[in-house]
Order: structure tokens, then sequence, then C-alpha cells
């Protein structure tokens, strides 16, 4: 089975509007999910829903607290792009035994053009053949965690060249 663990972002139909943390969400993963007819056996649960900006420590504390206490070893993310990759190197350091895959969408999920669709199939295929670690997938591509930044003006991640 697969824990999706959402926290709200572009891809659950968050814009940010004002400084408010915690926002409504316009779109529900399970409904994409069900649009879609997603066979997997998986539950979802919400961490929190903020536009990723004001994602803390704490709300990563609250992530790694569902992920140790879960039994399944496969965990999807749903999360904002402006700090995905923050998320994915706390998450990455610490070392937990299981294929962690964190995803999002550039275009909100509730737009007709939205990847968001898209990027949750294709992070969902992500977990099931990837080794145990911490990835980011978006737009077709997998990313560690340790290698990858967000390209803003390209409106995409990239992996870091070193």
């Amino acid at each position: 089975m697969i824990l999706i663990i959402t926290t709200g972002g572009t891809i659950e139909g968050i814009e940010h509007t004002s400084n408010s943390e915690n926002e409504g969400t316009l779109v529900s993963i399970q409904s994409l999910l069900k649009n879609v007819n997603i066979s997997l056996e998986y539950q979802i649960e919400k961490a929190f829903s903020k536009d990723s900006r004001f994602i803390s420590n704490e709300d990563r504390e609250i992530l790694q607290q569902k992920i140790v206490q879960t039994n399944t070893n496969l965990i999807l993310i749903t999360h904002g792009t402006i700090t995905m990759v923050e998320t994915g190197i706390y998450l990455g350091k610490l070392h937990i035994d299981k294929t962690i895959v964190l995803v999002g969408s550039f275009i909100l999920g509730n737009e007709q053009n939205s990847d968001a669709i898209f990027n949750l199939g294709f992070a969902l295929e992500t977990l099931k053949t990837f080794e145990k670690g911490v990835y980011i997938a978006m737009n077709g591509q997998v990313f560690n965690w340790n290698n990858v930044r967000k390209n803003t003006a390209k409106k995409r991640f990239e992996k870091i060249l070193n």
C-alpha cells in the first residue's frame, strides 16, 4: 500500500494571495486519482494545508512522524514547489529506510491545463520502481534529494551540476 501525505501547495489549488499560512484547498488529491481511475491501493492523510513558502521545520517534523509511524515503505508527499527542495533535504538527511517521493505542480491543480495529474501518475510509478531514498518527481524527471534545485525562471527542477 502507498501512503499519500498531503501538505497543500499549487497541486491542491492553493494560490498565494495573502500572508495566511493555513489555506483551504480547492482540489482533492483523492478526486484527481479517482478521475484517472488509479487502481493502486493507497491511503491519503492530510498533514497540513499550506502554501509551501510557509512550511516550517516544525511542519517537516509532522511529516517525519507520519512517515516513521506508518507500516508502509512507500510514501508519496504532495507539496508546493517553492520549498519542495528544502523538505526533500530535510527528509533525506534523516536516512529513513523507506521510498519517499515528493511531487507537486507548477499550474494550479484546479486549472484545466494543470500538470498535477501527470505529475501524480509519474510520481506513483517512480515510487513503485525506485529504491529506498528521497526523491523529487516532477514533469517526467526524477531527482535525488541532494542533487536538485528549482529553476524558477524556467519553471522546472534541474539536477545540480558540479
